[in-house]
């Protein structure tokens, strides 16, 4: 039986249909808007998988070069590697998605979103978000949503949901947003220095535009019918848990405060191995479940400690930012290079300038077919003091990269101002939090040092967020400047670059069920 419902959305159709094609994936829908068409697909597996500590989501993007009447370019004249719109469109789709499905959930779940058919109007992108939530929404997945997304434009100083690609170029704001009902799960924008307050209203006005698109989800799911699967995370040992606490908190004061990332691994790293030597001969079979209680407990004292008492783990509080250097001119062939070091996040950024044959071909779906400046990324193992395989770019590498791309266009002169091609190049040479918000600073300067007459400086910070659970529920904490240790222990990765006259990029990251705009009106001011 097939289902469809559909609203008016932005001044057009949206259609969400279950129930035509792919019968054999725990869930499918079509969602077409204007002439873009996707196929999104779940597929979750019976049981979790063994051996692992966190939740196996994959979201893949597969772009079909006959959704625009293209052939692939090339000699092999078939869809290779995923494009870069295709991979940002992924981290884009899983950011919302991931926090609302059960904590402990370990079945591994794949989302497929195909691009049948494209416009070149209507961007697939934020369709993948609504796709991947409607296809899970009426799975038997267990999943907290639905999730709704909408793009938010400002054109002639009035917002805009949804603006048609040939519009963009007339807005001083793209903004992605996806939230719940009753929450923002997530926000992605770039802006031509927009103030805070107007970022803040068009996040409101996209969260009031995306709950038409929750409510046609909520009549498919109601439509299909069809029972989640019944789900229970195990049951912890609060005995066990007990004695883990009182064996390490006491142990955390000396070993978690110091300004030094690697000092302060070294010391946690003597706590862990002392609580299993106490305990391997009492439970041996049970030492991950111990270092499980272990890895709960440091998360409990260094929340607790900023939520009542505002210190972080290297002193500071949360407005201090770290001790900044900046350098230019270190690399003598280079056109421009620049140094960025904050607390113990540096990044080396080289400019390069090129004729304009050297642009960047786009063998994609969009209808730009060149790209004249190209921001990349790289994040090599020593940054973080590893040692692992070094591959080609990850998704994450290309995500900050795109990121810092988006924050640092808004001041790059026209073409006929200055009519180069223009590649940065920013490699992280220590990592302690933030390295994509050092990469804006560090490849302004390589800018500046190269010449290029750019119309203000970018940069860029990222903030974080603390929320209470238990009897601290109801407290927040959102810091300034964050960490390595403050991103992985906390709530929210909310990256902000600018001028001086305002926001040029936005990236919100959240690992709880939404956040409230009082939280994000702070963060902004901070």
């Amino acid at each position: 039986m097939i289902h469809r419902q559909e609203a008016v959305i932005g001044g057009r159709v949206l259609s969400i249909e279950a129930g035509r094609v792919a019968e054999q994936a725990s869930g499918a829908v079509i969602v077409r808007y204007g002439d873009t068409v996707i196929l999104a697909t779940v597929v979750g597996s019976n049981e979790p998988r063994e051996g692992i500590d966190f939740f196996p989501l994959t979201v893949d993007v597969e772009e079909r070069m006959y959704a625009a009447g293209k052939i692939p370019g090339g000699f092999i004249k078939r869809e290779g590697r995923a494009t870069e719109h295709a991979i940002l469109t992924c981290r884009l789709t899983d950011r919302p998605l991931r926090p609302l499905f059960p904590k402990g959930y370990r079945n591994d779940v794949q989302v497929v979103i195909t691009v049948l058919s494209s416009d070149q109007e209507n961007d697939y992108d934020v369709l993948g978000i609504v796709g991947a939530s409607a296809a899970l929404s009426i799975s038997d997945i267990p999943f907290a949503g639905p999730v709704g997304a909408v793009r938010v434009g400002y054109i002639d100083d009035q917002l805009v949901i949804n603006p048609l690609e040939s519009q963009v170029g007339q807005s001083r704001l793209d903004l992605a947003i996806a939230g719940t009902s009753d929450a923002v799960m997530m926000v992605e924008a770039g802006a031509k220095e927009l103030p805070e307050a107007l970022m803040l209203e068009s996040v409101r006005f996209g969260h009031e535009a995306l709950q038409d698109i929750i409510k046609m989800q909520e009549r498919l799911v109601q439509s299909v019918n069809r029972a989640k699967r019944e789900f229970a995370p195990a049951q912890a040992d609060e005995e066990l848990h007990a004695k883990v606490r009182e064996f390490v908190f006491p142990r955390f004061d000396a070993a978690v405060t110091s300004t030094d990332k690697a000092s302060r691994a070294e010391a946690l790293s003597q706590v862990q191995e002392a609580l299993v030597e106490q305990f391997s001969e009492e439970y041996p079979e049970r030492l991950k479940e111990i270092i499980g209680f272990y890895e709960k407990e440091l998360k409990s004292y260094v929340r607790s400690n900023i939520l009542d008492n505002g210190i972080r783990v290297d002193g500071r509080d949360l407005k201090t930012i770290r001790p900044i250097s900046c350098e230019v001119g270190l690399l003598p062939r280079a056109h421009g290079s620049a140094l960025f070091t904050r607390g113990q996040t540096q990044v080396l950024s080289t400019v390069t300038l090129g004729s304009p044959g050297d642009e960047q071909i786009l063998d994609g779906l969009g209808a730009n077919e060149n790209k004249r400046f190209m921001h990349h990324y790289n994040f090599p193992p020593y940054s973080t003091g590893e040692s692992r395989p070094m591959r080609g770019p990850g998704r994450r590498e290309i995500g900050h990269g795109a990121l810092a791309e988006r924050a640092i266009s808004a001041v790059l002169p026209s073409q006929g101002e200055f009519p180069y091609t223009i590649r940065a190049v920013s490699d992280i040479l220590s990592s302690n939090g933030s390295t994509s918000m050092g990469s804006v600073c560090g490849t302004t300067l390589a800018l500046m040092d190269a010449g290029v007459p750019i119309h203000a400086p970018v940069a860029g910070v990222a903030m974080g967020l603390i929320t209470g659970e238990g009897e601290r529920a109801g407290k927040w904490a959102v810091m300034s400047d964050i960490q390595g240790i403050e991103d992985a222990l906390g709530d929210m990765d909310f990256k902000v670059a600018g001028t001086a006259d305002g926001v040029t990029a936005l990236q919100m990251d959240i690992k709880v069920k939404g956040i409230t705009y009082e939280i994000m009106e702070k963060a902004l001011e901070q």
